[in-house]
């Protein structure tokens, strides 16, 4: 199969980008990009929420029709849930014009480029993570400064020319982030600890001081910032984690599976006593986190 280079434009402020899904993640990102582009056209399936982005200064255009915010479009943005992205990806082709970007945002990456990979040869697909966002979710909390300092993984395909690459590299410049290229697989390993594990886990914390606490009428008002931070990603959009769940289940579960581990070694060391081994167990990882974050 020969496959069309990357779109005319080789500069960001030449394209028109198109956003596609305008939530937290896709109004923010549309929002950082005005101004910096041709032009930004915001697509989502609910009017209100085009008005509102067009209100809060997010694009320049809006509609609620997919074909007729595509059409056009240099760099079209899949800003949806990941399942979203998968079934946006069967009918896309035909409506983006040759040598269009077609990238996303979602937060697992193998099934999403197995799926671009299936894209007619007229579009350069290129897999896209941002390692950013907030438990909160909507087109009102949108913010262009969202991506500012992030790492932005990207993932090409085999078939993803330079140019394409160079283009994307440069969206996400333009944004704040800091790009990164890796392959899907590897992504979604590290992903599923830095970042989907530690969903389950903040979860796993409400839940047992739910049980355990919540009969206490005393409890929430004794309630220390170390529980506030640790369990705040709890609050995350259930649909938007769902879907990264379900789409990086083998990686999740070996994250998951090591966690029980560790996690069975503390109680064996609580539940023993031995200040002394608990005390070295516990000072080892202090050590670990401080490499981490010095």
């Amino acid at each position: 199969m020969k496959y069309t280079p990357a779109s005319t434009v080789e500069m960001l402020s030449d394209a028109h980008v198109a956003v596609v899904g305008l939530g937290l993640m896709g109004g923010s990102l549309a929002g950082a990009l005005r101004g910096h582009c041709r032009a930004v056209t915001g697509i989502d399936h609910r009017p209100e929420t085009i008005e509102t982005a067009q209100q809060m200064g997010l694009v320049d255009y809006g509609t609620t029709n997919l074909a007729d915010g595509v059409a056009e479009a240099d760099i079209v943005v899949l800003a949806t849930p990941v399942r979203v992205i998968l079934q946006q990806l069967t009918m896309i082709g035909p409506l983006v014009p040759p040598g269009c970007l077609v990238m996303d945002l979602g937060s697992t990456k193998a099934e999403v480029t197995a799926a671009m990979g299936r894209l007619p040869a007229h579009v350069q697909p290129l897999g896209g993570h941002p390692m950013c966002g907030k438990e909160i979710s909507g087109i009102e909390t949108a913010d262009p400064a969202l991506y500012q300092g992030c790492t932005f993984i990207l993932s090409p395909l085999r078939h993803t020319s330079e140019e394409a690459l160079a283009l994307g590299k440069a969206l996400v410049m333009t944004v704040g982030a800091s790009p990164l290229v890796l392959q899907p697989a590897r992504q979604d390993f590290l992903a599923a600890t830095l970042s989907h594990l530690p969903y389950l886990l903040a979860c796993a914390l409400v839940a047992t001081a739910d049980t355990l606490t919540s009969p206490d009428p005393a409890a929430w008002k004794i309630v220390a910032g170390g529980f506030r931070d640790t369990s705040r990603v709890a609050g995350s959009d259930v649909t938007m984690m769902m879907d990264i769940l379900l789409t990086n289940r083998k990686a999740v579960l070996k994250a998951l599976s090591v966690y029980q581990g560790h996690l069975q070694e503390l109680f064996h060391l609580v539940e023993s006593g031995d200040e002394e081994k608990m005390q070295a167990a516990l000072r080892r990882i202090r050590c670990i986190r401080r490499e981490m974050f010095p």
